[in-house]
């Protein structure tokens, strides 16, 4: 496994386990980083500090974008997962759209529901389609 995509499960990890826990987004950073075993990847703390920053434009575009479906109403899994997905979309230069939505995918279908590959994918394909749009 590349060391990028160990990078993005060990956020979507840190996400979901500060949200279960019912703590601020990404509150669990701080005890990962302090245990240090194993050691976190510099860019698991980019995506989750990334995901920290920009939540609340993140969630908005989330929720504008899934037709018939509320953040709430997602699977914990999804929701952190597309949250990472949007963020490396929206404001990652070096990682190319594609690759954010194929590793988003790939996550869902190794730790969702049968259904979440692809409604990760469609609205992860929808986003990019307006990228440019949601980046003005």
């Amino acid at each position: 496994m590349a060391a990028r995509t160990k990078a993005r499960k060990r956020a979507l990890d840190i996400l979901f386990e500060s949200e279960l826990q019912g703590r601020s987004t990404g509150a669990s950073l701080v005890d990962r980083q302090a245990d240090n075993d194993p050691p976190i990847n510099p860019y698991t703390v980019e995506l989750v500090d990334g995901v920290v920053a920009n939540r609340e434009r993140l969630d908005e575009v989330l929720a504008e974008h899934a037709m018939g479906w509320t953040l709430t109403r997602m699977p914990g899994v999804d929701r952190n997962l597309l949250r990472i997905a949007t963020y490396e979309i929206l404001f990652v230069d070096d990682v190319p759209d594609s690759v954010a939505v194929s590793e988003a995918v790939g996550l869902a279908r190794e730790l969702s529901t049968d259904d979440s590959p692809g409604f990760v994918n469609g609205l992860l394909a929808t986003i990019v389609e307006k990228k440019a749009q949601l980046l003005d």
